[in-house]
């Protein structure tokens, strides 16, 4: 009983109409598909060659220069603020950064919270609003934001002692207004709604999960649920637990003196009074025993997302830090890595391979990740746990270990050139008791760091028989070839948040179910056939919500065979789609267009007041495919194959019958095939038929829609001539 493919046939076509196509295509393989990739997506960089013969002799590797960081003088205030001041007088410009140095908490069922309070900061104080705020800094020239840890902020050297009252007043008297905090939420939940639709999202939501569990900081996720239990006096708390001047620095960099910065941070931040911060000890997470596989089903995609990944201990400014950057540097750090090399160069499998050795004071990291197409998963898995191997055994040749020394080198001496960085190491030096001259003998370190040693790091931290092998990926195509790397066969499911979800395998169905079973069992769940043939005419009236605009939906049906779906924008028609029994067709934006093949077979579908009543009659057929999990309910999972061939996944409650999901092919925002996912939820009787009165629709646009049933009409009165063109 669902009019969503006909809405869906609209709003792709007229996205199509309003964007510009993209031809990049890659092995099928869509690009920009990671973080990990983002950067090397379309063609290498033109790199110029060298002229003369370059093969007699490499040349010689000159001594390692030696970087001058402007010192930092380092003072405390009588409430235990930690001052760092560095001075560059290059520019009129000063950078401030008060960063407030507390152990992670653990939010639990209010995740979120702690993130909201660092964004509220700036939102009001005291004695001034939020569009106050924005005026003053705007007035200036400056820039001022907040975050958990506090709050930065850029000006010319003249406007330091206005941005400085700014920032002291959104840091020691915020207010954090109820109306932002609400406004904070809206936001947070489209990106929610993005990020369930988001296969890389999804990987790294699952993967803190897996890494650290959500028994620690780090492995807590934000979802609807907790973000919904946030409230203002959590946030308040934890500003008036935290926010303690003797567990904070005052970094200062640019254009100023040491005298001048001691008199601004005593005028504007001497009065922050003091207090105890408690302390937490969460535990060391430890990597699994052994190889662990795990799995989260995204329906219909065409490729999926490896993340490889565990916990380690690797605390900043340890000896190791920087041995350990350079062997994970030759495994996949940089464009050039074994892992780009194998999997990008070597096979052309995906766009780019990445790896990453992340030092932390609580608890370090290893990931390796990739985005393939489904063909190849198992395969790339393979090849990288290959590479991984191959760091831990052999040597690397001294001509790729120079290369990747060097690209480090160049990377390190870039990274100066951004006014934060020296801010940056000196915080870190600050908070992590480094040596005074760390980052200055950065490069003489980075080059001396031999074979042997790279070696020794990848025994010490490269360890694929102790890691999660994650992927997020279409479960048919993909979920049984993982088994191989499992020690005992054994694949675990997840959902979006890292939730753990039973396998088709451990759904257990009555004995003798059919798909046709399943579907007689939803048409008495919805009420029965005689009362669905009672019907003769529906109208429904219903709110499409997306971040953008708001669409209104008007759908009438008469007979069971016509249908007109009309569509709005603000009270301005949008597009009309008609099905009058015998042809279909659509007028959007002043264009009309025959709908023909399966787009036709769309309409004359969702012109039926239940589809599925005709699929043991209309040339369908059916497969019961076994059961899985679905938000929460075990549902039968059924293969419905149309007269014309289009085949859909549907998902139905064990215990009500309802119809809860119905997977389908597609078309996304973007032209391209895609998977369109529909979940259906409040059902709610009219004229004793139950419908589904919420509708979410994922991979439809960029973000989830939700489509709201606002009115239904049963037998009310169809006028016929709507259904003329």
């Amino acid at each position: 009983m669902t009019k969503i493919l006909s809405l869906s046939i609209f709003i792709t076509w007229f996205l199509l109409a309003c964007t510009p196509k993209s031809g990049d295509k890659m092995s099928g393989t869509k690009p920009g598909t990671t973080a990990a990739t983002t950067a090397t997506a379309g063609k290498a960089p033109y790199i110029p060659m060298p002229t003369g013969d370059v093969r007699k002799a490499a040349p010689k590797a000159g001594d390692a220069p030696r970087i001058q960081i402007g010192k930092a003088q380092t003072f405390k205030l009588d409430n235990g603020l930690t001052v760092i001041v560095v001075e560059n007088h290059k520019l009129p410009k000063v950078n401030y950064r008060v960063f407030v140095d507390n152990d992670p908490v653990l939010e639990k069922d209010a995740t979120g919270y702690v993130q909201l309070m660092g964004e509220l900061l700036t939102k009001g104080t005291e004695t001034r609003s939020k569009a106050q705020i924005d005026e003053e800094i705007d007035f200036i020239g400056a820039s001022l934001a907040s975050d958990p840890n506090g709050v930065t902020g850029s000006c010319l050297t003249k406007h330091s002692a206005k941005l400085l009252d700014l920032m002291s007043d959104v840091l020691l008297r915020p207010t954090f207004p109820a109306e932002e905090l609400d406004k904070a939420k809206r936001r947070e939940e489209s990106n929610l709604a993005q990020q369930k639709d988001d296969a890389n999202a999804i990987a790294g939501n699952v993967a803190s999960v897996l890494r650290y569990s959500k028994n620690h900081p780090y492995g807590e996720i934000m979802t609807e649920t907790t973000l919904s239990k946030v409230s203002l006096d959590q946030i308040k708390s934890h500003y008036n637990t935290f926010f303690k001047p003797n567990i904070a620095y005052l970094v200062i960099t640019g254009d100023i003196t040491k005298d001048k910065a001691e008199q601004y941070a005593k005028q504007y931040f001497g009065q922050w009074t003091r207090g105890e911060a408690p302390k937490a000890d969460h535990g060391l997470p430890r990597a699994p025993e052994k190889t662990q596989v795990d799995f989260v089903n995204k329906p219909g995609a065409v490729q999926s997302v490896i993340n490889i990944t565990y916990p380690l201990e690797l605390q900043p400014g340890t000896p190791d830090v920087i041995r350990a950057r350079v062997a994970n540097a030759v495994l996949g750090g940089y464009f050039n890595s074994r892992v780009n090399a194998n999997l990008r160069e070597g096979h052309g499998w995906t766009y780019g391979a990445r790896t990453g050795v992340t030092p932390d004071q609580l608890v370090g990291s290893f990931n390796g990740s990739a985005s393939v197409r489904n063909a190849v998963t198992d395969s790339s898995i393979i090849e990288f746990i290959l590479e991984m191997n191959r760091m831990r055994t052999e040597k690397v040749p001294a001509a790729e270990l120079q290369v990747v020394k060097n690209v480090l080198a160049g990377q390190f001496s870039q990274s100066l050139e951004e006014p934060g960085t020296v801010a940056n190491f000196a915080l870190t030096s600050a908070r992590f008791g480094l040596p005074a001259d760390y980052y200055e003998k950065y490069l003489e370190v980075l080059q001396g760091v031999t074979a042997e040693e790279v070696q020794a790091m990848a025994q010490k931290y490269i360890h694929p028989e102790k890691a999660h092998i994650l992927v997020v990926g279409n479960q048919e195509d993909v979920a049984e070839r993982l088994k191989q790397f499992s020690p005992d066969t054994t694949v675990n499911h997840y959902d979006v948040y890292g939730n753990p979800l039973k396998p088709m395998s451990a759904i257990v169905l009555p004995t003798g179910m059919t798909a046709e079973k399943v579907i007689d069992a939803y048409l008495t769940a919805i009420g029965r056939k005689d009362k669905i043939n009672a019907i003769k005419d529906l109208q429904t009236i219903s709110e499409m919500k997306t971040p953008g605009p708001q669409f209104a939906v008007k759908t009438y049906q008469q007979g069971g065979n016509k249908i007109l779906v009309d569509i709005s924008m603000n009270d301005s028609p949008m597009s009309k789609q008609i099905y009058d029994g015998q042809k279909a067709g659509q007028i959007a934006m002043g264009q009309s267009q025959n709908l023909t093949g399966q787009e036709l077979g769309d309409l004359q579908e969702q012109a039926m007041f239940a589809k599925e009543a005709a699929y043991q009659q209309g040339g369908y057929k059916l497969l019961l495919k076994g059961g899985e999990e679905v938000n929460g309910s075990n549902a039968y999972v059924v293969e419905v194959e149309r007269p014309d061939g289009k085949k859909s996944t549907e998902y139905y409650d064990l215990k009500s019958g309802l119809k809860l999901r119905e997977v389908s092919p597609g078309t996304g925002a973007d032209g391209q095939p895609a998977m369109q996912l529909v979940d259906m939820s409040d059902y709610q009787p009219a004229n004793g038929v139950l419908l589904p009165r919420l509708l979410t629709v994922t991979g439809l646009l960029p973000v989830p829609v939700k489509i709201v049933v606002k009115e239904v009409k049963v037998n009310a009165g169809v006028d016929d001539a709507l259904f003329k063109f």
